[in-house]
């Protein structure tokens, strides 16, 4: 069993910004569902056959060896001979059983596989075929289709029984097409994102059923407009392992969801802290936050107080090129205004810079 090529789903980009940049176009994949425990089971089960297979033709080579060797000793009369023979004979008896154990371990196996319901690991033929589309033209495509068919997606997006859905698509099947998956798991992690959890997981389920419906016309080479019903007479019939197959992508999908939400609301905070900064920086293009941050606790200590005096005894203490620096970036940041007045109807006073406060204090020692 090959596994699946699922690089048409190679590019799927989210944007916040839908309008200016489209959600299908040039970004990792959000669309390898797969899940890895299934995927590993199969692995298994496969390999699982080909040891079977492997032990059954050893077995049949020493099997044939040991009866070679029989016809040979049989031709002699010795005593050495005939207790050889019986030796021989009785491996001989053990390999026949343990062929036949594995025979039919074998054919178990093999009928095993003939039963186990196809899903999107075992689709495993080329899609129909179609007019490579360039990236522009998907773009165009996506947009021109959710434009028209939007409210319609989301219609089918909310359904949860099979016999609905079916019926839907059936009076609707111009949704049963890439660009209805692209939007619905753009869908599923604006809800996510909004916390709308309960909703997010009904607009998954209807995702899993629209990525099943194309996996199988690809295997099929058909439009998928014209198998979607196969699908659903097959998974309404569909015994427990099958049930699980599905169940085992929908919930990696919704993994997939809540991992990408996560990144996008991270990538907003960020944003938004940098916009924040931004509109913080000072004069000379710093962050009074950070100014703040890097100052001694001495420092920090007069600013929350408001206290100039007591800035400027702290300021006196200290080491000249020092307080020089913590002024200057104190300054740039903004958190220090040279030139700052209490009133707009008072005379503007001069907030003292590094240099006036240290001759203040030298004049006041000479006194």
């Amino acid at each position: 069993m090959s596994r699946i090529d699922y690089s048409v789903w190679d590019h799927i980009e989210v944007s916040d910004d839908e309008d200016d940049t489209h959600p299908n176009i040039d970004t990792p994949s959000l669309f390898r569902w797969r899940h890895q425990a299934r995927v590993e089971r199969m692995e298994e089960f496969q390999n699982k056959g080909e040891e079977m297979n492997k032990a059954l033709s050893d077995c049949r080579r020493k099997l044939s060896e040991t009866q070679k060797k029989l016809k040979e000793l049989s031709l002699s009369t010795t005593d050495d001979a005939k207790a050889e023979i019986n030796k021989i004979q009785a491996e001989e008896k053990k390999l026949k059983k343990e062929e036949r154990d594995l025979e039919r371990k074998v054919d178990e196996h093999n009928r095993e596989e003939k039963k186990m319901p196809w899903n999107v690991d075992t689709l495993s033929k080329e899609g129909f075929s179609k007019v490579k589309e360039t990236e522009e033209e998907k773009e165009q495509k996506h947009k021109t289709f959710v434009e028209k068919y939007e409210k319609q997606i989301k219609h089918f997006g909310m359904l949860r029984r099979w016999d609905d859905s079916q019926k839907y698509l059936s009076d609707n099947p111009h949704l049963v097409c890439e660009e209805t998956a692209n939007y619905l798991v753009i869908m599923c992690i604006d809800l996510e994102v909004e916390e709308k959890r309960a909703l997010m997981e009904q607009v998954a389920h209807q995702t899993i059923v629209m990525q099943f419906i194309l996996e199988l016309a690809k295997s099929l080479k058909v439009d998928p407009r014209g198998c979607f019903r196969q699908f659903f007479a097959k998974i309404k019939t569909a015994d427990q392992q099958y049930q699980d197959a599905f169940n085992d992508e929908l919930e990696s999908f919704k993994e997939r969801v809540r991992g990408r939400a996560k990144i996008r609301i991270e990538k907003a905070m960020k944003e938004y802290e940098e916009e924040e900064k931004q509109k913080r920086l000072g004069p000379g293009g710093l962050d009074p936050v950070d100014v703040y941050e890097s100052l001694p606790a001495e420092m920090q200590k007069c600013f929350d107080e408001k206290d100039i005096q007591m800035l400027q005894d702290v300021i006196s203490k200290m080491d000249p090129t020092e307080a020089k620096i913590h002024m200057k970036r104190c300054i740039e940041s903004g958190l220090w205004v040279p030139n700052s007045k209490t009133d707009e109807n008072e005379e503007k006073v001069e907030d003292p810079t590094y240099e006036e406060v240290k001759q203040e204090q030298e004049e006041a020692k000479n006194e």
